[in-house]
């Protein structure tokens, strides 16, 4: 029989420390000689990123990039693909280090590293930025550089590696022509033809890029063409399967589909046509969703909601869907049939995987979680939906409360905690989560929004949010809530809602304009629409054009939809967690919100965390901020916890 106690009360064997020291964020991997490279965090070392050397049976080697150095690009703010490996010869690490944002090439088994790239600093600040190296033509690579010197641009470069053009940036070539956003740069096999994709405020890559082509030259900025994209079309990941096929995937029908295009013939082919995704928003320059095979199929990652791995057939379209335990799938490299992936699952996490694709034999490289929770502690996900005001589907995942041998009390509904993801355009996703389990191994039980604005359910959903941030993605969660309720799963009096950055937003927007909720977190979340155009990096600065209105022209609609001037209309507790060198979202747009509460009288705290960015990366912050949630539930819903207790103002 279990033991009953009150939900939320319940002992745990899952701690704050372990959802924060025991995770390293997982980032890509490739293939060297007969071992592995894969990208990790240290969070124990405030976030640095760093590259270890595995076996292939999983043990783990040596750190191959060492402190100081940082892996990680600034480049669009969000950075990504900061890396790549120089085989043939002496291999080397060319990489991207985040204190001053120049590049760097070192030896394999070495600890000194060249810099590639000039110093180029204004206010503390690296002016030249950059990402997504890849081959160039012999002792060259491409790259994307981000010029902040002047009105941002970005270009395709050229960098050679003997290190000239870290004291003379003239040796810096200039390929494409100046763009306000630049991505994917791709030499084709015989290094005669590049290609590239583009966009321009006020659009985000997954609203319209455009890709283009060009002859490689050694003369000057090259003269392209576009062959795909535009207006209300999002294409990614260009690909040269050979010297005269380049694979991308497009959202021309309503969805991100595969896509080949025939540079002899000029001639475009749809290669699936199907409703589902085979990409997702470029947040991190370098994502990458599919493979080349061979010259005729691709491993390709695609689904609604969950992804699965496919074979595509490039002559006939087919997919051949490979059997595999997962619950989303992201290719990185493959060699003499072994495929190396990130992986995640309900029961495993985050990995990075190898997988032989004749036998489907698996085993993980390492994974993000160090120990994994007892299978006792750990929920089961459901797919949820339901309707919202309008009629329109709703999309969420479900998770319990759930913990072998323990039962709420008789007639006793559990309290939940509703996610609320960032982004917007992004996507909550299924899969192992400590964080989560933190919660529902307590009794509390969660549900994790998709809501309208989304991405993993095609064009039409995602532009569902377009003018409508702060109503499309607050009705869409309270009809979820409302759902839970009515089908008696949820409390209804005990109902709290907590996300970070666009999702701190919704969170803001909720407890201001709804009364569904009796309990909000708020991290690093926006609450003034006005700063947030004013005050925030290139790469969001007109983001906002889409998800509300033009500005200035549309500023009354900013006024009325900005929680931080409706702030009398909260009448719940708020926690507010913010980073004091937050640049995307400043931290004097949660000061104001905690002034205002204060004002107001509402009970609240807000902690600010010194150090950190957007979005918790110190160890010691991100349990901090995980005990912190607990302990203003436990206080707002009335049970008992086994942490420090909470000072609301």
């Amino acid at each position: 029989m279990p033991t009953h106690l009150p939900f939320g009360s319940w002992p745990s064997s899952i701690s704050a420390h372990d959802v924060a020291a025991g995770t390293k964020p997982l980032g890509g991997a490739c293939f060297f000689s007969d071992k592995l490279i894969v990208q990790e965090g240290r969070p124990a070392e405030g976030g640095r990123v760093t590259l270890m050397e595995y076996g292939t049976d999983g043990t783990a080697g040596a750190e191959l990039i060492q402190a100081p150095f940082n892996v990680r690009s600034r480049v669009h703010e969000y950075g990504g693909s900061s890396w790549m490996l120089i085989e043939g010869g002496t291999p080397a690490i060319v990489f991207a280090n985040f204190a001053d944002q120049r590049v760097y090439r070192q030896t394999v088994g070495e600890h000194d590293a060249a810099a590639l790239t000039p110093a180029s600093v204004a206010d503390a600040d690296p002016q030249l930025r950059f990402a997504e190296f890849t081959p160039g033509p012999e002792g060259s690579i491409l790259a994307i550089m981000e010029d902040l010197r002047a009105e941002p641009v970005r270009h395709i470069v050229q960098i050679p590696l003997d290190g000239s053009a870290a004291e003379d940036p003239g040796k810096i070539r200039i390929l494409s022509a100046p763009a306000r956003f630049v991505a994917a740069p791709r030499l084709n096999p015989a290094g005669t033809r590049l290609s590239w994709i583009s966009w321009e405020h006020p659009n985000m890559p997954w609203d319209s890029t455009e890709l283009h082509l060009a002859d490689f030259t050694e003369e000057g900025v090259l003269e392209d063409t576009v062959i795909a994209g535009g207006a209300e079309v999002s294409v990614m990941q260009p690909e040269w399967l050979d010297d005269d096929q380049l694979a991308f995937i497009s959202d021309a029908s309503g969805w991100w589909n595969p896509y080949l295009y025939q540079d002899s013939s000029a001639r475009t082919t749809r290669l699936v046509d199907r409703a589902a995704e085979f990409a997702g928003p470029l947040w991190q320059v370098g994502t990458r969703w599919y493979l080349a095979e061979s010259a005729r199929t691709l491993l390709c990652s695609y689904g609604t909601g969950t992804t699965k791995l496919a074979r595509l057939h490039a002559d006939t379209g087919g997919l051949e869907d490979l059997a595999l335990p997962f619950t989303g799938i992201r290719p990185f490299a493959l060699r003499d049939g072994w495929l190396l992936a990130g992986t995640s699952s309900m029961t495993q996490g985050e990995e990075i995987t190898l997988i032989n694709l004749d036998t489907l034999e698996h085993h993980p490289v390492t994974r993000a979680i160090a120990q994994l929770p007892d299978p006792a502690v750990l929920p089961e996900v459901e797919e949820f939906e339901c309707k919202n005001l309008a009629g329109q589907s709703v999309h969420a995942l479900l998770y319990r409360p759930s913990q072998e041998g323990y039962a709420g009390m008789e007639g006793e509904l559990p309290p939940f905690v509703t996610f609320v993801h960032g982004g917007p355009t992004s996507q909550a996703s299924p899969t192992l989560s400590a964080a989560v389990a933190y919660y529902t191994s307590r009794g509390i039980g969660v549900v994790d929004v998709n809501y309208g604005g989304s991405t993993g359910y095609g064009r039409e959903y995602r532009n569902r949010l377009r003018g409508s941030w702060g109503v499309v993605d607050v009705a869409d969660t309270v009809a979820v809530v409302n759902a839970l309720v009515a089908q008696g799963i949820a409390d209804p009096a005990r109902i709290g809602i907590e996300g970070g950055s666009a999702g701190g937003w919704t969170v803001l927007c909720a407890l201001t304009f709804s009364n569904a909720f009796t309990a909000g977190i708020s991290r690093y979340g926006v609450s003034d629409l006005v700063g947030l155009v004013q005050d925030t990096h290139d790469f969001e600065s007109q983001y906002m054009f889409t998800l509300v209105g033009p500005y200035p022209e549309a500023a009354d609609l900013y006024e009325k939809r900005a929680p931080i001037n409706h702030v009398a209309k909260i009448s719940c507790p708020v926690l507010l967690l913010q980073g004091d060198e937050d640049k995307v979202v400043p931290p004097a747009q949660s000061q104001i919100v905690a002034d205002a509460l204060a004002e107001r009288g509402i009970a609240h705290a807000y902690i600010l965390f010194e150090g950190e960015q957007h979005g918790f990366r110190k160890s010691e912050n991100i349990i901090q901020a995980l005990e912190s949630s607990l302990a203003f539930y436990a206080q707002i819903f009335e049970f008992q916890s086994d942490v420090p207790a909470i000072v609301l103002s």
